[in-house]
């Protein structure tokens, strides 16, 4: 494993890197949770808990909740190289009722058939005042092959996904539209690849399939990882990063990320 600043932890040796979307969503959350004291923290969906082992090396007391087996597999070898054991769970605790000052869900909530249902349930965790921090694919014109190949059901309209919030209790206190123009860019990408990998038949509608591997597959990042952590590669990241910030405020980017808190 190797843990670059500008990337976060990276197993390259396990099949597993940041792909650039994680890359651009990563920086507006550890913005976002930058004076944020270290608590109790649950994220929903955490794939290959990086962002956790970032987290938990900064103090925070960590869980996580995933349902993929291949993730919570690679999680625990990954785990034995950090000698940071996650605490990942399959299913959801009745005792987390009311617990937890910040739940995190990212790239989660458009794998739910039943998105207001899981809001509900996400939101009963959080102790009083807690936060909830969590992100989507937005925009549904930008709907592709990479949607269908992740599992998703849906991408989101900025006022959407302040109802669905809203719906479970909780008060919107930032929203921000992330990734342009490098996330919008690769995701075409990204599509376009997939599109010509699809059987004639059409792509696999199996949506708990393509959901579990979406977290930890990195197939289409692996032979690009050493042009991005190259020198070259890395200020062309710095600068996308400084186009991602000026651009937050407007509906250019390919995701939402949004901060609530509960009564």
């Amino acid at each position: 494993m190797e843990n670059l600043p500008l990337f976060g932890p990276s197993a390259p040796e396990e099949g597993w890197v940041p792909a650039p979307r994680y890359l651009l969503r990563r920086r507006r959350i550890l913005h976002q949770l930058r004076n944020f004291p270290a608590c109790d923290v649950i994220e929903v969906g955490c794939g290959a808990g990086m962002l956790l082992q970032e987290l938990s090396a900064r103090g925070f007391r960590c869980q996580a909740l995933e349902s993929s087996p291949q993730a919570r597999e690679l999680i625990a070898r990954l785990s034995m190289k950090t000698e940071q054991m996650l605490n990942v769970h399959e299913e959801a605790d009745p005792a987390w009722a009311g617990r937890f000052p910040l739940v995190m869900a990212f790239e989660v909530l458009e794998h739910i058939e039943n998105d207001d249902a899981a809001m509900k349930q996400w939101a009963s965790w959080l102790a009083p005042g807690g936060t909830l921090l969590l992100s989507v694919p937005a925009h549904p014109r930008l709907w592709s092959a990479a949607d269908e190949w992740a599992g998703h059901y849906r991408r989101y309209r900025r006022q959407d996904l302040i109802n669905v919030v809203e719906a479970a209790g909780l008060k919107v206190e930032h929203v921000e539209c992330f990734g342009f123009p490098l996330g919008n860019l690769t995701e075409q990408m990204q599509a376009r690849g997939i599109r010509r990998r699809l059987p004639a038949t059409g792509p696999d509608l199996d949506h708990q399939a393509n959901s579990n591997r979406s977290g930890i597959e990195r197939d289409h990042v692996m032979r690009w990882y050493p042009v991005m952590r190259s020198l070259p590669g890395q200020l062309a990241l710095r600068c996308a990063f400084a186009a991602q910030a000026m651009s937050s405020g407007l509906p250019f980017g390919n995701g939402y990320l949004i901060r609530a808190r509960a009564g």
